[in-house]
């Protein structure tokens, strides 16, 4: 009965390691891939002369293209899912932009 109760034990013990690992592995995914959408998303900057109010020039650049090229599809979709959602966040009535 004794070494039924140890096996149980290194078993949890196992168990409770490897999930740790996981969450770990896990945790450190989701920080690179932040530090990355970070990234692309600052590599932007050349964009921003085309895409100002009152931009002369709206034909964007190669470096431009290149930087939005360069952006993965999540880390867009998601940064602009999340700024929809600022001005209620702030309530602050919802953006109406129109064409």
């Amino acid at each position: 009965m004794a070494s039924l109760k140890c096996l149980v034990s290194v078993t949890c013990q196992v168990a409770l390691l490897l999930l740790l690992l996981i969450a770990l592995a896990v945790q450190t995914h989701m920080a690179q891939a932040q530090t990355s959408c970070t990234s692309e998303l600052s590599n932007l900057n050349v964009c921003a002369p085309f895409v100002v109010p009152g931009a002369t020039n709206t034909n964007p650049s190669a470096d431009c293209c290149g930087a939005l090229q360069s952006v993965q599809h999540d880390c867009l979709c998601n940064t602009l899912r999340i700024a929809a959602r600022l001005p209620s966040q702030c309530n602050l009535p919802p953006l109406s932009c129109g064409n």
